[in-house]
């Protein structure tokens, strides 16, 4: 059993920049993939970025890549998300999970979840 804090949310302007941190407990942090999600009001919760056990390997959904990034620190046991360029329509809880294989996407494929950060964007 894994539990995942998530830090880090608030408010910010657009275009402005956020960095969410995801800290786990537990001594095979280091043994899972990691993956970020995020649910707007109205929306099922989406895939945002992923990254593999040993930080080789990073995944992005479209609608974010070339503004966010995803990465790790084994010996923190934390995982972050650096946000930039922010928009309004980034206005969502995000959630990080850990699953077997970074290239998942879908929800079901994460076996431990955070309970979320709130992230708003005023425009």
């Amino acid at each position: 059993q894994v539990q995942l804090v998530e830090s880090g949310g608030g408010t910010v302007q657009a275009g402005g920049s956020l960095r969410l941190s995801c800290a786990a407990s537990g001594r095979t942090f280091s043994n899972y993939a990691m993956g970020w999600f995020r649910q707007a009001p109205g929306k099922d919760r989406e895939f945002v970025a992923s990254i593999n056990q040993n930080a080789g390997i990073t995944r992005y959904a479209d609608s974010v890549k070339g503004r966010f990034t995803i990465s790790r620190d084994n010996a923190k046991n934390t995982v972050y998300l650096q946000m930039n360029s922010l928009k309004p329509e980034d206005t969502a809880v995000y959630a990080c999970a850990g699953s077997s294989n970074y290239y998942y996407t879908s929800v079901k494929s994460y076996l431990y979840w955070g309970q979320g950060t709130q992230v708003t964007v005023s425009s």
